[in-house]
């Protein structure tokens, strides 16, 4: 094989890898813009919505603070003297930036073997799954996105616990991802029938 050809046939391969590659949205403001850009995603939180009762302006906002709607999200890794270590100060990952250990309560309770947390579709019926549970064990509406939030940042426990009232920090997240539910939620009352 000739060299000319060895390097064709890697500058293919990367083109078609750099196209399978999910990009966030160019602009995260607007529900509808998101989902024009992104038809497959209106289609997952359709039917996560449908599925589990939990609004997609929700699914928007908790993603969108979790992981900025990037596939491969993930915390930062551990330091040391200023030196990155290869291990991260968490589990978290993809979409929807759940832990191993939620993740794989998720799959044995759902059946969903094949479920990746850096695919939309997952992610948001990993959500979806996860609000039902709160409001199961823990009585929160499924249109409270503020404890919602709580309870997906903190867990069930942390939630039950109030955790969250020795962190401000997370007190003002959560109203932020509230604001930002609100604001999509109108949004989307302007498109879901030209996005249907």
């Amino acid at each position: 094989m000739s060299m000319r050809y060895s390097f064709y046939i890697l500058g293919c391969l990367s083109l078609a890898l750099v196209g399978c590659s999910t990009t966030p949205p160019a602009s995260v403001d607007d529900a509808c813009n998101i989902f024009e850009e992104k038809p497959d995603w209106y289609k997952a939180s359709l039917a996560t919505e449908e599925k589990y009762g939990l609004p997609m302006q929700i699914q928007l906002a908790i993603m969108r603070q979790e992981s900025s709607f990037k596939h491969d999200a993930a915390p930062p890794r551990v330091s040391i003297l200023g030196v990155p270590m290869w291990w991260r100060q968490s589990s978290a990952y993809g979409y929807a930036q759940a832990k191993d250990s939620t993740w794989d309560w998720y799959i044995n309770k759902t059946g969903n073997s094949g479920a990746d947390r850096d695919d939309y579709d997952d992610a948001v019926d990993f959500m979806g799954w996860y609000a039902s549970v709160s409001q199961r064990t823990l009585g929160i509406s499924k249109w409270d996105t503020y404890n919602q939030y709580l309870a997906y940042h903190e867990g069930h426990g942390g939630w039950k616990n109030k955790t969250y009232n020795k962190k401000p920090w997370l007190i003002r997240v959560a109203k932020k991802v509230d604001f930002n539910a609100r604001t999509y939620g109108e949004q989307l009352r302007n498109c879901r029938d030209r996005l249907n």
